[in-house]
């Protein structure tokens, strides 16, 4: 790819981004989510390998798919009411048409199917991209139109989504679908608390894209691309094994690290809506997502090497990692003392 792309790229990305947030008319909305996918598949396809480009194509296919739903929603929306406010979204038919694009933009159950085959093919960096950012845009409409949803809809998508999220990704060696299936069941949290406390499901998103990004720049450090390669990983950089443990029991939601704290406040949020069923729900089915979180930090710290192994051995280096990962690792690991003050605010 031309050195002169990525820039140009990037920057598509965040202009799609922020006009879809910024917007209040459907067409423009729509517009920034254009933008975003047609700078996003020259990077998923950038390797020219041929899993790359089909990736890239069942992404396209989606996420054009996504739009026009969006688009088809708004129009019956601004037919039956005149209004092409995002916020004014009324009538019922656009509200379950907008609920099946986003859902299909985000990869929520039953539209899933394309996500992790679309990160398998992408580098980790675009992986990484394809989980954080290109989710905020979708999720944002959400957000804006949550007062229009059907909640027992988006909790039964919810419920769906955190079940096959940790279902499906118990019997995964692949890094990139181990982390596309967690990225289906932090879905599942995020849209169940959607409509009765918007700032909660963004505070959510917000640390998940703090964790998520960790362990994939985390992941991209050491060029771990399926289990076995982390499982020697640890000669070359220890200290990054070892903070990428606690990187992934944060994101399993373990108490006194930082990923515990949006599932306590969800869990209690949903008793208060006298939803206690649900919370039951969504917690004992997280418990299947903590299976694989824990054993890729087996994996990462616990165990040593077979003798055996083909894998070459790699090099020690005291090459620290990059300063974004440090922070985005020490915040993934620390914040949990700051929930008080995060709970008043939300």
């Amino acid at each position: 790819m031309n050195p002169h792309a990525t820039p140009i790229l990037a920057l598509s990305l965040v202009l799609g981004t922020t006009i879809t947030i910024s917007s209040n008319h459907w067409v423009l909305a729509w517009t920034g989510l254009e933008i975003n996918t047609l700078a996003i598949i020259p990077l998923i396809s950038k390797s020219h390998h041929p899993r790359a480009v089909e990736a890239a194509t069942k992404y396209f296919l989606t996420q054009a798919a996504a739009s026009a739903l969006v688009l088809f929603s708004s129009i019956i929306n601004a037919w039956a009411t005149g209004q092409w406010d995002i916020t004014q979204l009324n009538h019922p038919t656009s509200c379950l048409l907008l609920t099946a694009a986003i859902a299909i933009k985000l990869g929520l159950v039953p539209f899933h199917f394309w996500f992790p085959e679309v990160l398998q093919g992408s580098s980790l960096m675009t992986a990484l991209l394809l989980s954080t950012l290109m989710k905020f845009p979708p999720l944002t409409l959400l957000l804006m139109t949550s007062k229009s949803l059907n909640p027992s809809l988006l909790t039964a998508m919810a419920l769906a989504s955190t079940a096959l999220g940790g279902w499906m990704g118990l019997n995964q060696t692949q890094t990139r679908k181990i982390l596309a299936f967690s990225s289906i069941s932090h879905l599942g949290w995020i849209a169940i608390i959607l409509v009765y406390s918007p700032k909660l499901a963004l505070l959510t998103f917000y640390l998940y894209t703090i964790m998520t990004s960790a362990v994939f720049m985390a992941l991209n450090k050491i060029k771990a691309l399926n289990l076995s390669m982390i499982l020697i990983s640890w000669t070359k950089t220890p200290v990054l094994n070892a903070t990428l443990m606690l990187m992934l029991l944060s994101l399993a939601g373990l108490p006194q690290l930082t990923g515990f704290m949006p599932k306590w406040l969800i869990i209690q949020e949903l008793t208060k809506q006298e939803m206690a069923p649900a919370a039951t729900a969504i917690a004992m089915l997280s418990l299947l997502s903590l299976f694989f979180y824990l054993r890729l930090a087996y994996h990462s710290t616990i165990t040593l090497p077979p003798n055996s192994s083909n894998h070459m051995k790699q090099w020690y280096t005291s090459k620290p990692p990059s300063t974004p990962t440090a922070i985005l690792a020490s915040l993934s690991i620390l914040l949990l003392p700051l929930s008080p003050m995060i709970h008043a605010i939300v």
